[in-house]
């Protein structure tokens, strides 16, 4: 019965590697039987990885508060009243410091972030020289700085930065519910600088802000749809903030969200599906099921720019229950 089940919904979803994925198709996913989900996309998942092996990053605020954006769910702009202060650029020994310890927690991407619209080419100098000094470490480097001008891109590629990450959030059509100061197609043009100069893509987005799913579903099409889709699809739980605009809304059901990495996994078989953001809220046998639904990538260390994440010795349990082990870089 279970295979004949599998067959039968099979044609709905399929999509040739020549084919790109509408919405509908995408949308068909999350409406499968959830074991039937979850077989298609563990069964991705092994053709392309190691089901036991997952990369695991750290992410670093070297530039924390003060940001001019209005993206609903950040406590780092200036707009809202959340307790987090404008803060300095941090000192390049400073962040070799910590890129040095998370390598020594086994991390083998450091990334760092900085609150800013886009950068200055006077913000972007010293940030240069930090990724210089990590990738020096033996680390796989990864920035995330907002908005990208002309030729910076070649400044980054040039240091030697390996990822750089910047986010769609969310579908086309749900993101002037949650951002109006920077346009989707501006988001679109950095993700293509990054991708001419042969930097790799961080790029994902943020669940549970109000959206529906279907429009869970056209996040995944634009990701996927990509003429080369991300390396890294960063998987956000919204983590509500208090004096933010999308503090108050209803929590998303956990299995949506393994239904979304899912559906992540199976879109983008080739890519690493990120869990982020959220993380300090989800249970072991939560953060188990998305393993098994294809996500072989998590933020690792105490804090994601600002907010919470579980620590190093919490995760090291748990993928000891799990049998899994980090990936080697």
């Amino acid at each position: 019965m279970l295979e004949t089940t599998i067959e039968f919904v099979k044609p709905a979803v399929a999509k040739p590697d020549t084919e790109r994925w509408s919405v509908a198709q995408i949308a068909a996913l999350f409406e499968l039987p959830f074991s039937d989900l979850i077989y298609r996309a563990q069964s991705v998942h092994r053709q392309h990885f190691d089901p036991n092996a997952v990369q695991i990053s750290t992410l670093l605020s070297i530039k924390t508060g003060g940001c001019s954006e209005d993206c609903g769910y950040c406590p780092q702009s200036a707009r809202y009243h959340t307790g987090v202060e404008n803060e300095e650029l941090m000192a390049l020994n400073d962040v070799v410091s910590a890129a040095r310890a998370a390598k020594e927690s086994g991390a083998s991407r450091f990334c760092m972030g900085a609150a800013w619209r886009g950068p200055k080419q006077r913000d972007l100098e010293p940030v240069l020289k930090m990724i210089e000094e990590v990738k020096a470490l033996g680390l796989e480097t990864c920035a995330t700085l907002g908005m990208l001008k002309e030729g910076q891109a070649e400044q980054l590629k040039e240091a030697g930065l390996d990822y750089y990450n910047h986010n769609l959030d969310t579908a086309p059509e749900y993101y002037g519910e949650v951002i109006s100061t920077r346009t989707y197609q501006d988001r679109l043009e950095t993700l293509d600088r990054v991708r001419d100069v042969g930097i790799n893509v961080c790029c994902g987005g943020i669940v549970g802000m109000g959206e529906s799913r279907n429009q869970r579903a056209g996040l995944l099409a634009q990701l996927a749809n990509m003429e080369q889709p991300p390396e890294s699809v960063p998987i956000n739980l919204l983590t509500q903030v208090e004096g933010t605009p999308l503090s108050g809304t209803d929590a998303l059901d956990p299995f949506e969200f393994v239904r979304t990495i899912a559906a992540a996994r199976i879109t983008m078989p080739q890519s690493y599906v990120r869990l982020s953001a959220g993380r300090e809220r989800m249970s072991d046998e939560l953060q188990a099921l998305c393993f098994i639904a294809g996500a072989n990538s998590i933020f690792y260390g105490e804090k994601l720019l600002t907010t919470g994440n579980p620590d190093v010795s919490a995760d090291q349990a748990l993928f000891a229950k799990l049998g899994i082990k980090p990936e080697q870089h």
